[in-house]
This record gives C-alpha cells, structure tokens and sequence, in this order.
C-alpha cells in the first residue's frame, strides 16, 4: 500500500458523497481462463496503482468529510457463476442492495462472473471516487495485471480533483452570483443538518425498498459498430449526436410528446480542461450540459441528428463545462449533500434509526428547498430530463493481454440525482471495435416493455442507411 493518503472531500464530490443512488459500474468480458487467484493479484495492485482505490471516509470534529487510506480493509471480491451475457445484470441489481460502509471499506467492489472460456469482471463503484471514465482505465489495468501475473506496479500521481485550484483561472463567478451565493450560505448555516454514515443506511434502504431500477443491455457486433460509425461518417454527424438523436426519436415514437421530451442532458469530459489536465487516474470529472431539442418526425434521423449536433457543440465550452462545479467551489458542502435527503426523506420509515431527523428534514421548508424549486427538482415526482447521455467514446485498448482477450467492455453509468426523475439513461462505450450500449430506467417511469420497444426503434433508425 502507498504512504497514509488522506484529502478533504471537494464540494464537487460531495454531492455524490453520501448518496444512495450514486453508483457506477463497468463489466469487463474477457474470453479465457480467469481465477478467484488471478483476480486478487490484479486487483492488489491496481489498489496500489489508485490512490483512491485504498480510501475510505471519515468526518473530522468540524463535521467535515475526508477521504483516508487509514484503516483500510482490502478491497471484496465475489466469485459467481455465469449463466449468460445479462447474468452480470442480476448481479449489479442485488450490489445496488447492499450500501457501503463508507466509513470502514474502500468504495469499490469486484464481481467475477465467471464460466470457463468467458468471465465478466464486474467493477462496482462509489460515484464519489470515480467516473465512467475512470473505471474504463481501471478496466484496463485489471487486463494487464490479468495477463501477466508478474507485471510490475506503475504507481500514478495523486489525482488531484474538480476545485477552485484545478478550475481554469479564466473561469470566475460575477460579482451578484457571489452575492447570492453568499446570503444562501448565510441562511443555511443557520439551519444546517450534516448527514452522516447512519442517515446514509438509513436513506439507501429507503430508497431501494421504493424505487425499481431496471437495465437492459445492448451488444453491437463489430459489424454492427462499422455500420453505425459509417452511417454517422455519412450524413456528417458524429455518433453521439446520432445516439441521442436516435433515441430522442424513439421515445416519441414509441411514447409519443411529453412534457420532458425536449429536455436533454448530455455527459462531459472535465479531464482535459482542468489545470493542470488529469489523465488517466481516478476521480470525479464528469459533468453535464443540458440542452432542448425537439426531434422532428417528419424528419428523417440523420436530419434530426445534424440540427442536435449543431445545437449541442455550441455548448461545449468552459463556460458551460465548469458552470456548476465553479458554484458548487462557493456553496456550502453540506447543503449540496443534503439534496437527496430532501427529496428522498419522506421514503424513510418509522422503524428506521434515523426516521425522525430524516423525515423532519424532509418536509421542513428551508434554504435547500427554495434551490430545488428553482430547478424543479424539490420532487421525484417531476420527470425533468427525457434523455442522458453518457458516452465514453472509442476506448482504444488492445485487445489481448497475455493469454487472454477483452471482448468487449459496458457501462452502467452513475448519477446525481434520482434514476426516476429521467425518463431514459443511456450508457455508451465501444472498445476492441464493439459498441455497448446500457438503457437504464426507473420502472415507476417507464415499463420495460416500452424501453424494449424504444430499444428496436432506435437501432432500426441508427442501423439502416435510409431509415427515416
């Protein structure tokens, strides 16, 4: 283990931090012989290679969250039988169960669903140490490790995370914003409630007794993934503008308008715009831009696809980029950490620890409450996104290690806010030449028979050249 790493949680983290429902996971599917042996040995040392893989979090007498390797336990692996390509499915669904116990274990598990020719490596994770990003890297370095057992540990940098420090210097709040941010601050201190490992079981339980998260998986063959890229090269457009716009389509045509349809958010890459960049290492930089974009059916999906690509890279600016994390950089931490427990706390039950601060919290009217609001977002009832996107691009990995091949890599990314108040998740990520597409959903939304359906449209728009 690397020398005692211990760092303030940022704000930005924190609002993951104590969250029930902010997980990610990235399954690994390698053809060839895999052990329990194997596994440990790789993922011994892609925990020293991390330094966030060896953390735990713990709350200093000021109420304040650190993340520390002090204490540690070592990282759990579960070894399962392999049925098929979706047994990995039923596998994250019961993980999603089980809360972390933030304050004792590190905030990452594996799984190794394993047959004899084929295994999926499950990499199960706390949002707050990492992004789909990150656990693609990570997936990566399980590879290495996996195919040749002596390989010697390259132990990266501290990564340093999403602040004031790594925000580019250009990128500043005006002077009213500071204002405001201020006098919410103010009031706050005067009704803050700090939340804490307990309230965080307690919420975690709540939450998954209630809410039904279902996935389902979609594999594109290399031909598949060729088919799609040219059909982009093409019309001019690049592939995620065609996935969103595809998918956006087929809601509507499968579900017909709603209120929420125009509404899009689009997952972004924080790496390479910080200062200085971050790499390849772990942590929390991804953020989202939101957008409106009403699919026109009398127009044909490429269409369609080239307007929502013009909109959408308009958008890609610092400006938009850091517009959240620069805010969440001046609000107080534990009013970001708190959103959940407002809007989830009346979920909790009277028999739980905590039912009476939790459920207090949640119906007082207060600073967070005004915020939330403000955004429509005081309520899971409010369905305020119809699609997010989240694309890792083209991972280019090689795709033997040894003895053993990486079939293809999937990601079922995480979020920050409740599943229920999106309508449809996409997850997206390509990797030794094969697109793997996950549609996550909440079935108090939307059924899995509509998501089914909405599925056969979308490919049917993406994979046929002349589709409409």
């Amino acid at each position: 283990m690397n020398e005692t790493y211990k760092r303030k949680i940022t704000a930005w983290e924190r609002m993951l931090n104590i969250s029930p429902y902010s997980v990610v996971a990235m399954v690994t599917r390698i053809k060839g012989r895999i052990t329990e042996e194997m596994l440990r040995n790789a993922v011994d040392k892609v925990q020293q290679r991390h330094s966030l893989l060896e953390v735990r979090i713990e709350m200093d007498e000021n109420q304040q969250y650190w993340f520390t390797s002090e204490g540690v336990i070592e990282i759990p692996i579960e070894l399962l039988p392999r049925e098929d390509n979706n047994t990995w499915i039923d596998v994250y669904d019961k993980a999603c169960l089980q809360p972390f116990e933030l304050d004792k274990e590190p905030l990452i598990r594996f799984y190794l669903i394993h047959s004899d020719d084929i295994s999926d490596v499950m990499i199960f994770c706390h949002h707050v140490i990492c992004d789909g990003i990150s656990l693609a890297y990570l997936a990566r370095d399980l590879m290495e490790h996996l195919g040749d057992q002596d390989k010697e540990i390259e132990i990266l940098e501290d990564s340093l995370p999403v602040s004031r420090k790594t925000i580019p210097e250009n990128q500043k709040l005006n002077g009213l914003v500071m204002k405001l941010l201020d006098r919410i601050n103010r009031k706050w201190k005067a009704e803050e409630i700090v939340f804490d490992q307990e309230d965080y079981i307690n919420l975690h339980e709540a939450y998954w007794k209630n809410l039904t998260h279902k996935s389902i998986s979609v594999e594109l063959s290399e031909l598949e993934t060729k088919q799609l890229i040219q059909n982009c090269k093409s019309n001019s457009v690049s592939v995620n503008s065609a996935l969103t716009a595809a998918f956006m389509g087929a809601q509507k045509i499968v579900q017909g308008e709603k209120p929420f349809s125009s509404n899009v958010a689009v997952a972004v890459n924080l790496r390479n715009r910080l200062q200085p960049p971050e790499e390849e290492g772990m942590g929390f930089y991804a953020s989202i831009v939101n957008l409106k974009f009403k699919y026109d059916t009398k127009k044909s999906i490429w269409e369609n696809a080239e307007f929502f690509h013009k909109k959408v890279t308009k958008l890609y600016t610092d400006n938009n980029y850091f517009k959240n994390p620069l805010l969440f950089t001046k609000l107080e931490a534990s009013l970001i950490e708190s959103k959940p427990y407002k809007i989830l706390g009346h979920l909790v039950k009277p028999e739980q620890s905590r039912y009476d601060k939790i459920s207090e919290f949640s119906k007082r009217d207060d600073t967070i409450v005004s915020l939330l609001k403000r955004s429509k977002t005081e309520t899971i009832e409010n369905v305020n996104i119809g699609t997010a996107v989240t694309n890792l691009t083209r991972m280019n990995f090689p795709s033997t290690f040894g003895d053993l091949e990486l079939d293809r890599l999937i990601v079922h990314p995480g979020a920050g806010f409740p599943l229920v108040t999106v309508n449809l998740v996409v997850g997206v990520v390509t990797c030794s030449g094969k697109m793997s597409l996950l549609l996550d959903f909440a079935e108090e939304q939307i059924d899995t028979k509509t998501v089914q359906r909405i599925k056969e449209v979308a490919l049917q728009l993406l994979l046929n050249a002349d589709s409409i």
